[in-house]
């Protein structure tokens, strides 16, 4: 690439919802993590789903598969129902590629995709986002508590009680916020 500069990648450990969060602060400032063809293949690539490139119809496709999962797990997490569109969406990406779960040397699963293509790793992307947004893998959906943020996540902490996509980002700076917040309104101890 020519050096340009591009926003780092929020890594999340589930599939579908980690790629939802290459568009960030979708109700502030919104911060676009794969705004190029080639920063797609660069996110596919951590996430063990290399590509050999990706191009321009091939990208918005993954950014019109990235609003439906978005769009299908915000109405899980609100109990609304699920968007028609949305669901053609995910549905027509995953079967839309030719991707196969194997097993690791090591025992965990890995995904092999017959082609290397933009296609078929979408494919893996809306699985995953099958799996979640129809329950069938143990969690829940939520939504970030960050009013700028609002991401759609998956929780599967114990009693399913987390707040924040990432505490390290949304979490700290609510906290901070609303710290700074209650230290204006505490009386000044200056006497």
């Amino acid at each position: 690439m020519s050096g340009r500069r591009f926003p780092e990648f929020r890594l999340g450990k589930v599939l579908a919802t980690s790629f939802t969060a290459t568009l960030t602060e979708r109700r502030g400032e919104p911060v676009e993590r794969v705004p190029v063809p080639e920063r797609l293949v660069d996110w596919l690539a951590v996430h063990g789903l290399r590509v050999d490139a990706c191009s321009e119809s091939q990208w918005e496709r993954a950014r019109q598969l990235r609003e439906a999962i978005h769009e299908a797990a915000t109405a899980v997490a609100t109990r609304a129902p699920l968007p028609a569109a949305a669901v053609r969406i995910i549905n027509d990406r995953s079967t839309g590629g030719r991707a196969s779960a194997v097993l690791s040397p090591r025992g965990g699963q890995e995904w092999h995709l017959d082609s290397a293509s933009v296609e078929d790793a979408l494919s893996v992307i809306a699985a995953d986002a099958v799996d979640i947004v129809s329950g069938a893998r143990e969690g829940r959906m939520a939504l970030c508590a960050s009013p700028t943020c609002r991401a759609a996540f998956f929780d599967t902490s114990r009693g399913a009680t987390r707040r924040w996509c990432e505490m390290n980002t949304c979490g700290n700076r609510e906290k901070k916020a609303r710290f700074l917040a209650n230290k204006r309104r505490a009386p000044s101890r200056a006497d």
